[in-house]
């Protein structure tokens, strides 16, 4: 997994769209984009970027016509794990435990972790 580049910030705003919208054009990039900033990027930005991150590997494009439609070319799973194996060594108690150290958790986010632990153990037990 050491192989898969590491996005900038802005590009990972960029895959945070494709993940969650699925593949879009550069149109659609830029009308779905929400950047953590506040500040919108220009058309020809997300398109000079979506350039760059092709060079990187972090992105493919099919044709559609005259259109680029940009995927990406791994998972935002797959980006969380190589965070956590670069950031945590791989111990994802260290990083719960980081979580909860650093953060204000809402009570309703704290019962949805606890379901997760609890199916993840009973898929473990099986």
């Amino acid at each position: 997994m050491d192989d898969l580049p590491s996005p900038t910030p802005r590009e990972l705003e960029i895959l945070k769209v494709l993940w969650e919208h699925g593949p879009q054009s550069v149109a659609g990039v830029h009308r779905l984009i929400r950047p953590a900033d506040g500040k919108q990027m220009a058309s020809n930005t997300v398109q000079t970027l979506l350039r760059l991150m092709e060079t990187k590997g972090l992105v493919t494009h099919v044709s559609e016509g005259r259109t680029f439609i940009y995927s990406p070319l791994f998972s935002r799973d797959e980006s969380a794990a190589r965070f956590l194996d670069r950031v945590f060594d791989g111990a994802a108690s260290e990083l719960v435990s980081s979580l909860l150290k650093a953060e204000k958790i809402p009570p309703t986010e704290l019962d949805q972790l606890r379901h997760l632990i609890n199916a993840a153990r009973q898929r473990a037990e099986q």
